[in-house]
């Protein structure tokens, strides 16, 4: 009894499948590296992020009261990705000075 090359085919691309499969699989359970940034860097990146979206609020604003822009959406859509991002950053700052306030209360 022969078997179809529609068969043996079809055996080969399971067969690549499975070790893309498997070579995923060891990719996401190997160990992460050292992450590249400190804490420090990846908060000032974020801080920098937020400053540039104000700054691209501002901008926006002004663009629309002097008429340039009439994307009232697009105007929206930053305005809240602006506030979001503002009120994250103030629940972080606040968490921070919090524990900053409970270390200080601690005796060594």
């Amino acid at each position: 009894m022969a078997i179809s090359p529609v068969a043996i085919s079809a055996y080969k691309n399971a067969l690549t499948s499975a070790s893309r499969i498997d070579t995923k699989v060891a990719e996401s359970l190997a160990k992460p590296a050292m992450p590249g940034q400190s804490f420090m860097d990846t908060l000032q990146s974020s801080i920098e992020n937020v400053n540039a979206m104000e700054t691209k609020k501002a901008d926006m604003i002004q663009s629309f009261a002097s008429g340039e822009t009439q994307n009232v959406h697009e105007l929206m859509i930053h305005l809240q990705k602006a506030s979001l991002a503002m009120g994250m950053t103030t629940a972080v700052r606040s968490k921070v000075m919090e524990t900053y306030k409970e270390l200080v209360k601690m005796q060594f």
